[in-house]
């Protein structure tokens, strides 16, 4: 074996991530987005403060290259590979799955962390929760599971809403779960539910004119990157029809959004940055198992529940995390 051989050969061995470091005084890191940046500004600011408190800062000790899919998912295979020729010493493939695949498809060496409200194993993102086998690892939401939540909310807050739409992206792998876990918990509150297109800005727009139409009394908005994409417009859209709406990302209350319950954004990232942290000090992404995102948080918008005509139940207001006046 000649020297080129020999250290091609070092290229596959999971200690990948030290020789990159080791052998650039500024490692670059690649962020992968589904989306674009202003709707993850929230998280990536969780994500910077992570990835300084694992040491690095952008600009100082690590360079971050951005790609961002602006919502157009057939964009990232190409960025991906983009931050593969750059290359990078690691990738943070943010706002979903598709990001996190689009990364795995063009590299098998460079390593992943992903955040994701999907199962990591049925969406073949890695075998093993507890020792990831390839070179992905990362943190998972609970977005998939919360709309049955959101619906209980739903009806805490407008108990006389008997039908209820349910805002979908039918091109994520998970609408189904999404729709089943809301339908669930609708049959247990005797509640109808209508599930409406939220895969695009017509798609949101035709889906009010459906709410309006047949009289839905409220909405609810599950976990998904596009409709994170979408969420001024969707929260504009509530409140030009005075429709109450809960939503499962904390993003969407910046907008003026009633209510919201989910895991934190913020500390969801700041976890990833830890990660990507500890992998450009040279650990391996087996080394680093997936995990859960574990704290949920409930926001009240008093503001908007006025313009609505609706108060919030006094024990709601009490398990709120935060209320905004």
């Amino acid at each position: 074996m000649n020297r080129r051989e020999f250290v091609a050969g070092l290229a596959g061995a999971t200690a990948w991530p030290f020789v990159a470091y080791s052998q650039a005084a500024r490692p670059v890191l690649g962020f992968l987005a589904s989306g674009e940046r202003e709707t993850l500004s929230v998280s990536l600011a969780g994500f910077l403060e992570g990835l300084k408190d694992a040491g690095f800062t952008d600009g100082h000790n690590v360079t971050i290259e951005y790609r961002w899919a602006e919502g157009k998912f057939e964009r990232l295979p190409a960025l991906a590979a983009e931050l593969v020729r750059r290359p990078v010493a690691a990738i943070m493939a943010a706002q979903g799955t598709v990001s996190a695949l689009a990364a795995k498809r063009v590299t098998s060496t460079i390593p992943v962390v992903f955040v994701t409200a999907d199962d990591p194993l049925a969406a073949g993102l890695t075998a093993n929760l507890a020792r990831p086998d390839g070179n992905l690892t990362g943190i998972l939401r609970l977005g998939t599971l919360l709309g049955g939540k959101n619906l209980e909310l739903i009806h805490q807050v407008v108990p006389a809403a008997s039908s209820i739409a349910l805002l979908v992206n039918p091109n994520r792998p998970t609408a189904d779960a999404q729709r089943k876990n809301v339908e669930a918990a609708a049959a247990t509150f005797g509640k109808t539910i209508h599930v409406l297109n939220g895969s695009s800005e017509a798609a949101i727009k035709s889906s009010f004119q459906t709410i309006v139409s047949e009289r839905i009394g409220a909405l609810i908005v599950p976990f998904d990157p596009v409709l994170n994409t979408h969420r001024r417009q969707i929260v504009d859209l509530a409140a030009r029809h005075k429709i109450p709406a809960a939503y499962s990302l904390r993003e969407f209350m910046a907008e003026g959004g009633l209510m919201s319950y989910g895991d934190s954004a913020t500390e969801t990232y700041s976890l990833a940055g830890t990660y990507v942290g500890r992998i450009l000090k040279g650990a391996s992404p087996a080394d680093l198992p997936v995990q859960q995102a574990a704290r949920l948080e409930l926001v009240l918008n008093l503001k908007t529940a006025k313009s609505l005509g609706i108060e919030f139940p006094i024990p709601l207001l009490g398990r709120a995390d935060e209320v905004i006046e």
